[in-house]
């Protein structure tokens, strides 16, 4: 029986629920056997909840990386830069296979990662650097391979979609449900990678580079993340049919690919728009396929570490595949941002005084933008006399619908900032 020794490096909720699941290994269906030869944390005495007393401890990730009573590096340090980067280029050019989690990282410098573990004829593995349990990365590379991709999306943050579900489910507002949410487990004390949308991006980059066998270049990633949704914007579009949630994109343009993370609307119908909590959830067209989607939990020490292992289970046959799936015969593809007059519908909220004549004004701002209103819901004015409408508008392009913000901002009777958000088609 082949016998794989592991070095992992990083003992915090995901390197120990993988030294767990080692420990455990006669319950896996793993086609041989799994030996931890070493560990390196940045504190050797803090409490954990399994023992590392019988592997050998380093204190330096690199000297781990390249020493040779390892077969595969596992790396769980986290952070794009640093220690982890320093240990996996060490690891790969020691002619180990790499493993890892840390969906920074790959997309900050998975390309070049890529092309240095094809030089030296080994594996870099990042399944559970996207979505956690869902099995993503290996259905795009290697299930859907016979498949023409045209658009990848999802939901690929836990947190912001816990929170957005919870506003809604509950009627309270963002500040009481990300105090829950951290008080769960859901989100970080510093929530600010989630709910800013770079957690998210990270993923999406990842997916778009395999998905479209694209140069992956975060820079041209656009981003915008939860932190301005307000409960009232939740529930107006509510009552207008739809549900925004924080989407992933990664789609197939004539200039390029364009990925992107921001809120988007969705008709109560659409797949995506069903998923609640912390799930995690992609949807996949192209093709001859049409349309697939996958869901499961996208976080959490269990499904990412049995990301990992599943990683582990196949570098009992290794074949050094290229990291994002791309042969030398692939046209390749580069990342590019979207175009201003990509047209969409889109939902817009404002508040105006509750005064006469300030909803004609409101729509007169539109109409000289070129933005005219499909669907328009006028709630109660609140203690401060400022009554919110919600508005969806007829198709119009994305230039159109910000200089109509900009409009509906310099009249007298706006209070705050207008909040808009694109609506997705409805789907099958």
């Amino acid at each position: 029986m082949k016998t794989l020794k592991l070095g992992v490096a990083g003992l915090g909720h995901v390197g120990c629920g993988l030294v767990d699941l080692v420990q455990k290994q006669e319950k896996l269906r793993l086609p041989g056997k799994v030996e931890v030869a070493g560990v390196t944390a940045r504190n050797r005495s803090r409490n954990r909840p399994v023992s590392i007393e019988s592997y050998a401890w380093y204190d330096d990730a690199s000297k781990l990386a390249a020493s040779d009573d390892i077969d595969v590096f596992v790396e769980l340090i986290g952070g794009s830069d640093g220690p982890a980067k320093v240990a996996v280029e060490t690891a790969i050019k020691s002619g180990k296979s790499v493993i890892t989690a840390n969906k920074a990282l790959i997309a900050m410098h998975g390309q070049e990662l890529a092309e240095l573990a094809r030089e030296h004829g080994v594996d870099l593995l990042f399944e559970a650097a996207v979505a956690g349990g869902v099995p993503i990365v290996r259905v795009l590379r290697d299930s859907l391979a016979g498949v023409d991709i045209q658009r990848v999306t999802g939901i690929l943050n836990g947190t912001c979609n816990f929170l957005l579900s919870e506003m809604l489910s509950t009627r309270r507002p963002y500040d009481v449900v990300l105090a829950e949410a951290q008080r769960l487990g859901y989100a970080e004390a510093d929530p600010t990678l989630d709910v800013s949308g770079m957690d998210a991006a990270h993923k999406a980059a990842i997916l778009a580079a395999i998905a479209f066998s694209a140069d992956l270049d975060f820079s041209q990633v656009s981003v915008r993340g939860v932190d301005e949704i307000e409960l009232l914007d939740l529930d107006l579009a509510d009552r207008l049919g739809l549900r925004i949630k924080l989407i992933a994109e990664g789609k197939v343009t004539p200039d390029g690919v364009v990925c992107r993370v921001e809120p988007l609307a969705m008709p109560i119908g659409h797949p995506l728009a069903r998923i609640s909590g912390s799930l995690n959830t992609i949807r996949v067209e192209g093709d001859p396929l049409g349309a697939v989607t996958l869901t499961g939990p996208g976080a959490g020490p269990g499904p990412t570490a049995s990301a990992v292992m599943g990683d582990v289970a196949k570098l009992f046959n290794p074949i050094a595949r290229p990291a994002f799936g791309r042969a030398e015969h692939h046209g390749v593809r580069k990342f590019v941002r979207a175009e201003p007059n990509e047209r969409s519908a889109f939902f817009l909220r404002v508040r105006l005084d509750d005064r006469a004549g300030a909803l004609a004004e409101l729509t007169e701002a539109l109409a000289e933008s070129g933005v005219s209103v499909d669907k328009l819901l006028q709630d109660s004015a609140d203690e401060n006399g400022a009554a919110p409408i919600a508005i969806v508008t007829h198709i119009c392009s994305r230039s159109d619908i910000n200089e109509a913000s900009d409009r509906v901002r310099s009249l007298e009777t706006n209070v705050g900032h207008p909040q808009i958000v694109a609506i997705e088609e409805a789907t099958d």
